[in-house]
């Protein structure tokens, strides 16, 4: 790792002192790096001069979104013009002494500004370099333009989340750029292991399909095994409107539907020759369902959940993302990060799992385009003057 200055890791923050550099835009590439921020990295996240494309998607803040905001806590921002060579210098330097090195373009760009892996691994022989993209680096569709949407239906997930029209329905979060950060912080943590016995860095290929193919886990089997788009699992599990909100019921075993009957006072339902087990309450879904979503709808969800939790049924309330914040249990557990952002107000997000102490409380906010320009050249043995000179060339925005 770079020198830190002195500082040592701790559990709290076990990549103190290691030195990213973070070229990613949007979700899945920046979420790699906000990653290893929460475990104590040193993150310079580069921008073009109009900033990264995140900071126009959605309601903007001044200069951020709330999508910009979330993904780049505790990164400093450097903003360079790539298409001027002292611009494409200032990055290779860096690199040069860098532990980690993110990029989200479209396969081949980066090596033809001079960014590739192969160039910045010859001087640089420990770096870790980390390719984001939508289809992997190689292969017929390497070339093709992708987005969260697009992951989702290329993988599959899109297919295996029908709503209750039946129309498959992309889920509603960018699950596929999320899960793919998640994955290359993944492959980082593995390759700088190794890195400490092999003694050098590798190139790590990641990409949004593949990313999401991988959380589908099982289905794939599934499909092959059952010859086709299986049956559902566990009928009548799923969410359920009550007469003030939603709920979701879990069914993983048949005595728990037989409890389930029980306590919506229709244990007829349990001995239905068309519901008695899971195979046939899957042939017989739509009547079954049919009956449940009228029972429900005649109580509250706390009365329902009272009685299910009484009588040991997987259930809990549906949830949106501010009473999540407010709920008693996340703040008991402190789940969840509020950070006062300038010009902003407070922002919010889920703490990052597996982390300890209060190192993501303190991590910096989401910078401004160009905010530590001047501080990372410092840092990294430019003179004023010669910052002073890139400013003024249009080279560097700070």
């Amino acid at each position: 790792m770079a020198d830190a200055g002195g500082a040592q890791p701790t559990h709290e923050a076990p990549y103190r002192g290691l030195r990213v550099l973070d070229f990613g835009q949007g979700i899945a590439s920046p979420y790699c790096g906000a990653l290893l921020a929460s475990f104590g990295a040193d993150i310079i996240k580069v921008e073009p001069p109009d900033g990264d494309w995140s900071r126009r998607l959605g309601t903007t803040h001044g200069s951020q979104t709330a999508i910009s905001l979330v993904f780049n806590r505790g990164k400093r921002s450097l903003c360079l013009d790539l298409k001027r060579p002292e611009s494409l210098a200032i990055a290779q330097r860096l690199a040069a002494q860098s532990d980690v090195f993110i990029e989200g373009f479209r396969p081949g760009v980066a090596a033809r500004l001079g960014l590739g892996y192969d160039a910045l691994s010859a001087d640089n022989p420990g770096l870790i370099y980390v390719s984001i993209s939508g289809f992997g680096q190689v292969g017929p569709y390497a070339d093709r333009p992708c987005t969260d949407s697009v992951a989702q239906a290329f993988a599959g997930l899109v297919s295996v989340n029908p709503g209750n029209d039946e129309l498959p329905h992309r889920v509603g979060t960018p699950i596929a750029d999320v899960v793919t950060g998640a994955y290359a912080f993944q492959a980082v943590q593995a390759a700088l292991f190794a890195r400490a016995t092999v003694g050098t860095g590798r190139l790590i290929d990641v990409n949004l399909t593949q990313s999401t193919a991988a959380l589908l886990g099982h289905k794939f089997a599934e499909f092959r095994l059952e010859g086709g788009a299986p049956r559902a699992l566990n009928v009548p599990a799923g969410s359920y409107e009550t007469s003030d909100g939603w709920l979701m019921v879990t069914l993983v075993t048949e005595p728990q539907y037989q409890r389930l009957c029980k306590v919506l006072g229709r244990e007829d339902l349990a001995t239905d020759p068309r519901f008695c087990d899971f195979a046939r309450r899957a042939d017989s879904a739509v009547e079954l369902m049919a009956e449940l979503r009228a029972i429900f709808r005649t109580r509250t969800t706390e009365t329902w959940l009272h009685d299910f939790h009484a009588a040991d049924i997987i259930a809990d309330r549906i949830l949106d993302p501010g009473q999540w914040l407010d709920n008693p249990h996340v703040v008991a557990t402190r789940a969840a990060i509020a950070k006062e952002t300038p010009g902003v107000g407070t922002v919010y997000a889920a703490r990052t799992p597996g982390t300890v102490g209060d190192l993501e409380d303190r991590l910096s906010p989401s910078p401004d385009i160009g905010q530590h320009s001047r501080d990372v050249l410092r840092d990294n043995g430019y003179a004023d003057a010669e910052i002073e000179a890139l400013c003024g060339a249009g080279a560097v925005r700070g």
